[in-house]
């Protein structure tokens, strides 16, 4: 049983026995693509991690691109079609949010959260994950399916520590994804803030507030950070006409024994 919307019934009323349903946003505007890549299996690396370093350091440099570690996050949950009747039939229910990465190692893509957030909930549960990051100014996107995993403890306290004082505090005061009254979770944060010492209380009420490097806050267990471990990279570029370029890597072979064996992939071309 979860704490999330039951499914929706397989079709809606409104939409039975051919009936039309006028729209209530209507977009007109169309946007023409012009990348400047010659996108192909020929061009590209062997690897799709480099070849993902290199856009995104292109992507860095280019000051016209607003945090290019920006992605999309999207995981999925089995659910039953009836949650009264465990023998229903189990369905999966997709939900993506808009996340940063924060580092991109030989093995995968980096992001940081709560391990109790419904994001982790459900990559406990089922721990396969898509990743989105889309480009527009330059025409690109990239696209990455794989299989997630926990970083190591180590891993997660030393970009926890890395972080601003407020955000350390932060991760301690919300419960992600839990119903919250108004004002609470302000009211945890500011209790959180005199507990580890980040404020003190004068006479009068008011709130001093210390230097940030004076003040430790340990990282919360419940905190970390996650992997998406790739087994398909689609890299995208945008054409005029819709005939986009589409470079897709599969992985074909690795060692899940031996880290440091390089995985090998099958590079292909897709339609638009």
């Amino acid at each position: 049983m979860t704490d999330f919307a039951a499914p929706p019934p397989a079709l809606n009323e409104v939409e039975k026995e051919g009936s039309t349903v006028e729209p209530v946003v209507k977009i007109t505007t169309r946007s023409t693509y012009k990348s400047e890549d010659a996108l192909s299996p020929s061009s590209v690396l062997p690897s799709p991690i480099e070849q993902f370093k290199l856009w995104f350091k292109t992507a860095q440099e280019d000051s016209r691109v607003f945090e290019p570690e920006t992605m999309t996050l999207g995981t999925t949950l089995l659910t039953l079609t009836d949650p009264s009747n465990p023998t229903s039939t189990p369905i999966a229910i997709p939900s993506s949010r808009v996340v940063l990465l924060k580092s991109v190692d030989a093995r995968g893509f980096v992001l940081f959260t709560n391990y109790t957030s419904r994001k982790s909930r459900e990559l406990l549960a089922n721990p396969y994950a898509s990743l989105a990051f889309y480009w527009r100014e330059m025409h690109r996107q990239v696209r990455v399916v794989g299989k997630a995993e926990m970083v190591d403890r180590r891993e997660s306290d030393d970009y926890y520590n890395s972080r601003p004082l407020g955000s350390r505090i932060g991760a301690w005061a919300s419960r992600q994804s839990t119903v919250v009254g108004e004002g609470e979770v302000t009211n945890r944060y500011e209790k959180l803030e005199e507990r580890f010492g980040a404020v003190s209380v004068g006479e009068k009420g008011e709130r001093i507030s210390k230097a940030p490097g004076e003040v430790q806050v340990p990282p919360p267990e419940f905190w970390g950070g996650w992997r998406i471990v790739p087994f398909e990279v689609e890299f995208w570029a945008g054409k005029p006409s819709r005939l986009h370029d589409r470079v897709r890597y599969r992985k074909t072979q690795s060692s899940d024994t031996d880290e440091s064996a390089e995985s090998v992939w099958t590079i292909e071309r897709l339609a638009p």
